[in-house]
């Protein structure tokens, strides 16, 4: 009978499915690095005099996805610059049209899921971005379009860049691409038929933060395993 693990063992176990203590040791030691350099290559090419932040705090979120989640549709590099720099843009719009708090917020986060939706870079810190053009005070919201390029666009771009390097090192992929399994479960053919993954998860009506091809790829290494784990099984069973 399974039993139900421990608090402490509950508290500490990983959210995301397949995080591993080096995962999680390898995302904080990517993090420190990458917005350190992020920190020192914006300041040298950040304008003298200007009252705009060297680093926007939603690059800290972008930062959490780049190191913590690098196989996440949301991490790739369109999504973070393009992502950043789209929710910018809306944000700055926003912010110059609608003088109304309660409105500007609302349209600015709603635009811009709603542009980078259209544009194929959804990412999560993007809301935050827009956001940040709208309330982040008169020195963001006087410099304009200015404010999407730099610190926005520049920030995304040597965090990506950061990134780029830093999982040239730490085993993961970066930008990520699925790989091909050494060995297929069916030799004849893929486990399940691409329409039949695109209709399970049409009928299921939520979106996951995981590629087709990943999904296609787990399920793929689970058949392995489980004619595997199977095959063992029944050889002991026949030995006994």
């Amino acid at each position: 009978m399974n039993q139900a693990p421990a608090p402490a063992r509950r508290l500490f176990a990983p959210i995301l499915a397949g995080a591993s203590l080096r995962d999680r040791a390898i995302a904080c030691a990517g993090a420190l690095i990458g917005i350190m350099l992020t920190w020192l290559v914006c300041a040298r090419f950040s304008a003298v005099g200007t009252t705009l932040p060297i680093l926007i705090a939603p690059i800290g979120a972008s930062a959490v996805l780049l190191f913590a989640v690098p196989a996440s549709p949301l991490s790739q590099p369109w999504a973070v610059i393009g992502g950043n720099t789209v929710s910018a843009i809306i944000g700055v719009a926003v912010a110059r049209l609608v003088h109304q708090p309660a409105l500007a917020v609302g349209l600015a986060a709603g635009g811009a899921i709603f542009a980078m939706s259209i544009l194929r870079c959804l990412h999560a810190p993007g809301g935050a971005v827009a956001l940040t053009a709208v309330i982040g005070g008169p020195a963001i919201i006087g410099a304009g379009p200015w404010f999407a390029f730099m610190p926005v666009a520049v920030n995304s771009l040597v965090l990506v860049l950061a990134a780029w390097l830093f999982h040239r090192f730490s085993g993961h992929s970066y930008p990520h691409r699925a790989t091909v399994p050494h060995a297929r479960a069916d030799a004849t053919g893929p486990i399940f038929h691409p329409d039949a993954i695109d209709r399970a998860l049409a009928e299921l009506g939520e979106t996951f933060d995981v590629s087709r091809e990943d999904l296609d790829l787990l399920l793929q290494r689970a058949a392995i395993h489980d004619r595997a784990a199977r095959g063992a099984g029944a050889r002991r069973r026949n030995g006994s």
